[in-house]
């Protein structure tokens, strides 16, 4: 799951590696929570031959998917992530697998593990050679019944790597720049044509840095919410190896 995550990147950084125009500006975002206005990036109308002009988009929209059939927003659960191994067939994200992926820029996410009954240790989870890094997104909008539209979106999960299981199970999953092309052509690149795309991410791309639980309230967004701690909850301890049985014993 990727319940909080952060931006801290510039406008123009984000311009520059993610090939688009007219990024809105903002401040560094420390705490972004779900429902609130999170930056996306989408491909672009199709370029006439010989256009120079980029062919993606970027677009604020509400963390929170809404499929375009749902009736009753009140009531229908919020959907901030999908896990990527059943959205080509969930009713919720199908359409959008074909038509709206999309690209979320991050600088890192929080996570939090927990220890039975105990308190949950909050873990910031960044590229260990810093920068920004993409999640798989879809986008959706949404028409609502009075005739105003909403665009919305949730973040695309998958199994956790190596370096973050021991926190959680999930993680988003992360797009490289080689393949933003390709994940964002809806046009030519069918849904089981990017599968490959949604795995775990490579064991030590990121670092997991235990921080205070002042994240866990959405009014806290200082960048003191990174400030590394002491993890309050230990980390699990390996299970003690056996001995080997007399006649697993190797003589030399």
């Amino acid at each position: 799951m990727c319940g909080r995550f952060a931006l801290t990147a510039t406008p123009e950084e984000i311009e520059a590696m993610f090939a688009v125009l007219d990024v809105v500006a903002f401040p560094p975002r420390y705490n972004i929570a779900p429902t609130q206005p999170v930056l996306m990036v989408l491909a672009g109308e199709r370029q006439e031959p010989g256009a120079n002009r980029p062919d993606r988009r970027s677009l604020l929209v509400r963390w929170g998917f809404i499929p375009a059939w749902a009736k009753d927003t009140k009531t229908f659960p919020l959907l901030i992530n999908a896990r990527a191994e059943t959205a080509v067939e969930k009713a919720a994200f199908r359409n959008a697998m074909r038509h709206r992926r999309a690209l979320l820029p991050a600088s890192g996410f929080y996570e939090w593990r927990r220890n039975g009954k105990d308190k949950s240790q909050p873990y910031w989870v960044r590229p260990k050679h810093g920068g920004v890094v993409a999640f798989a997104a879809l986008m959706e909008t949404y028409a609502e019944p009075g005739g105003s539209e909403i665009d919305t979106g949730a973040i695309l999960t998958t199994a956790a790597n190596g370096e973050i299981a021991h926190i959680h199970d999930r993680m988003p999953v992360v797009i490289q720049p080689e393949d933003f092309s390709r994940w964002l052509d809806c046009r030519t690149q069918e849904p089981r044509e990017v599968i490959d795309l949604m795995r775990p991410a490579q064991a030590d791309f990121f670092e997991a840095i235990p921080v205070s639980d002042l994240v866990n309230k959405v009014a806290n967004i200082g960048s003191d919410l990174q400030r590394r701690v002491e993890p309050a909850v230990a980390a699990p301890r390996e299970p003690a190896k056996k001995a080997p049985a007399a006649d697993q014993l190797t003589l030399f």
